[in-house]
């Protein structure tokens, strides 16, 4: 991928009518994915290093990766088409026949769930995240509560 790309963080996961909105920026912008409910889960379990029972399909994924010696270098949301973000998982594989570097297609969920349980970047094509609505506002909202009018 030879795009310009810039550096995202998970800045909060709330539940909205239609699954949870995914709040994704930096301190320039911060933007908003849909996802179902049950990734939000998946997802904030991860960031908040969750002890689990069982793997999830993401941890299999994960542990097939490392059996091949695979390893997820970042992952880009690349761009937003008719409502829907597309992203690419950037992999790379190392060993006494070289270097091997492959793209997947794959949902930003996907991605945000592998990148938050290996701990790897989050990237946002520069164009994508300039063309976004800053919902930075919302989230400091969000963050804030309710207003309490008693101190007033």
């Amino acid at each position: 991928m030879n795009t310009d790309v810039t550096l995202v963080q998970v800045r909060g996961i709330v539940p909205a009518h239609s699954g949870a909105a995914i709040f994704l920026g930096n301190d320039e912008k911060v933007f908003i994915i849909q996802v179902e409910t049950n990734m939000a889960q998946v997802i904030g379990n991860f960031l908040r290093d969750a002890p689990k029972e069982r793997p999830l399909t993401h941890d299999l994924l994960t542990h097939v990766f490392q059996g091949f010696g695979i390893n997820v270098e970042r992952v880009v949301i690349t761009e937003l088409k008719n409502s829907t973000y597309f992203a690419r998982m950037i992999l790379k594989m190392e060993n006494e026949l070289g270097t091997k570097i492959v793209e997947l297609d794959a949902r930003p969920s996907d991605c945000l769930a592998v990148a938050c349980a290996q701990k790897i970047p989050v990237y946002v094509t520069t164009s994508l995240f300039e063309e976004v609505e800053d919902m930075s506002e919302v989230l400091e909202q969000i963050n804030e509560g309710p207003e309490n009018p008693d101190d007033e």
